[in-house]
């Protein structure tokens, strides 16, 4: 096993976290804020949207940061993140001169989702909780595409 498959899971799931983690936290003081930008999109329940944000961002992210039930954190991420970018960063609703910087996190979002189902469909790898006390193949049967 090359070093980008020994480690390259854990710090690719570091990073997600670290794009995720400190988002929620900084909902948590700025609670009353980021009601009102959700209601600002006119969803509905916008207290709840608030809640939920948190959870996902904070809660979720961190089992994912550790490898604990990294595939369906993963997905619940991915699912979370395709939302946001439909409902936040909606680019083409917008004037020609102010889409590029939401077409940008648009695009973020996209390839972040594009992170997330890669972890949902390999696993957290070797350094995870999910992956503690696994033997590591060292020579995967490599499958047809």
């Amino acid at each position: 096993m090359n070093l980008v498959q020994q480690f390259g899971p854990l710090v690719g799931r570091i990073l997600l976290a670290a794009l995720f983690i400190p988002a929620g936290l900084g909902k948590i003081p700025g609670f009353e804020g980021t009601v009102g930008y959700i209601a600002s999109k006119g969803l509905p329940l916008p207290q709840l949207g608030a809640a939920i944000a948190i959870v996902v961002e904070v809660a979720v992210a961190a089992a994912l940061l550790v490898g604990w039930r990294t595939r369906w954190a993963a997905l619940i991420l991915a699912a979370f993140t395709l939302a946001a970018g439909v409902f936040f960063h909606g680019y083409w609703a917008l004037p020609a001169d102010q889409q590029m910087t939401q077409n940008l996190l648009f695009t973020k979002n996209i390839a972040v989702v594009g992170g997330l189902l890669t972890l949902a469909a390999w696993g957290a790898g070797a350094w995870s909780l999910d992956g503690r006390g696994k033997q590591v193949d060292r020579h995967p049967k490599v499958r047809p595409a």
